[in-house]
C-alpha cells in the first residue's frame, strides 16, 4: 500500500514538472516575442497597419502608445515601426484633408490625415488669434513661462486651401484655424521644440513639389481630457520622405495631471532633447 502511494505520489509530482516546463517555456516564447515587438523605452518595434485605404497604426498600437510612461530625464520623442510610416503612399488621389469627428468627450483622440502638395504651404503672417478651448486646456502661464498650447494635428503652415470641411479651397489661403476638430491641449515645448522638427520635413518636402501624406493622432490614456501625447507620421509618394515618431505631452519643470490638464510646478521634471 505504501509503494503504491510513493508511486502515485512520484506520478504527481512528475506532472507538477511537466506543467512547470511548459509555463516556463510558453513564458520564454512570450517574452521573445515581446521584446521584437517593442523596442527601447518601450516603443512599438515592429507596429500594425491599419486597415484603412490609406493604412495608419492600428488601433491596438495606439492603446500600446497610451500605456507608455514618460520618465524625467527621458526623450521627448520615441520612433514608432522603426522610424518608417505605416501609411500606403499610393493613397494619394486628391488634395485634402480628412479631419474625425470629435469623440464623445469633444477630444481630437482620432487621427486627422492630410494629402498635400505644394500648394498648401501657408503664409504665417495670415495667422489669426487662437480662441478655441480643447479639453483639458488651462489658463496658459506660470511665473512667466508658458505651459499650453493649443497643438494643431494638421500644422497650420501646410494647411492653406483647405477649409474646416477638408476641402481645398483656393479662396482660403489662411489654411486651417480654429477648427476643434484639429486642435488638443498641448505643452508648449512639445509644441514648439519637438512637434516643429517633423513639420519642417513635410514643408521641405512640399516645397520640393513633392506630394506628402502627413497623419497626427492624439493618443488619450482611457477617458483622460489630456493627451499623454501624439503620433506623426508622413510618407512622400517618391518614398524620400518616411517617418514615424510618438511624441510625449510634456514640459520640463511641470508634470501634468492628465485626467484634467492641471500642470503643477515640479523642478525634478526634466525633458532630454
Amino acid at each position: 500500500m505504501t509503494k503504491k502511494r510513493n508511486n502515485q505520489k512520484k506520478k504527481t509530482n512528475t506532472l507538477y514538472t511537466i506543467i512547470a516546463a511548459i509555463v516556463i517555456i510558453a513564458w520564454g516564447i512570450y517574452s521573445k516575442s515581446d521584446s521584437f515587438n517593442f523596442g527601447q523605452n518601450n516603443s512599438i518595434k515592429t507596429a500594425q497597419r491599419a486597415n484603412t485605404p490609406y493604412g495608419g497604426l492600428s488601433k491596438s498600437d495606439y492603446e500600446k502608445l497610451a500605456k507608455l510612461d514618460f520618465k524625467s530625464g527621458d526623450k521627448a520623442y520615441i520612433t514608432v515601426n522603426n522610424d518608417k510610416s505605416t501609411l500606403i503612399k499610393n493613397a494619394w488621389k486628391v488634395n485634402k484633408v480628412i479631419y474625425s469627428n470629435l469623440d464623445s468627450l469633444n477630444r481630437t483622440s482620432h487621427s486627422n490625415t492630410a494629402f498635400l502638395e505644394r500648394r498648401n504651404v501657408a503664409n504665417d503672417n495670415l495667422r489669426v488669434r487662437q480662441f478655441i478651448e480643447p479639453t483639458g486646456w488651462h489658463y496658459n502661464r506660470r511665473n512667466g513661462t508658458q505651459i499650453y498650447n493649443r497643438g494643431h494635428l494638421i500644422a497650420y503652415s501646410v494647411s492653406a486651401g483647405i477649409d474646416q470641411n477638408g476641402q481645398y479651397n483656393p479662396s482660403n489661403q489662411s489654411g486651417d484655424q480654429n477648427n476643434p476638430k484639429n486642435l488638443f491641449t498641448q505643452s508648449a515645448y512639445s509644441n514648439q521644440k519637438v512637434q516643429t522638427i517633423f513639420e519642417s520635413k513635410v514643408r521641405k518636402a512640399l516645397r520640393e513639389n513633392q506630394r506628402v501624406i502627413y497623419q497626427a493622432t492624439p493618443v488619450f490614456r482611457g477617458n483622460e481630457l489630456m493627451a499623454r501625447g501624439i503620433n506623426l507620421q508622413a510618407i512622400s509618394t517618391s518614398g524620400t520622405l518616411d517617418f514615424n515618431v510618438y511624441l510625449f505631452n510634456v514640459q520640463p519643470g511641470y508634470v501634468f495631471d492628465y485626467n484634467n490638464g492641471r500642470a503643477r510646478r515640479d523642478r525634478q521634471m526634466k525633458v532630454s532633447e
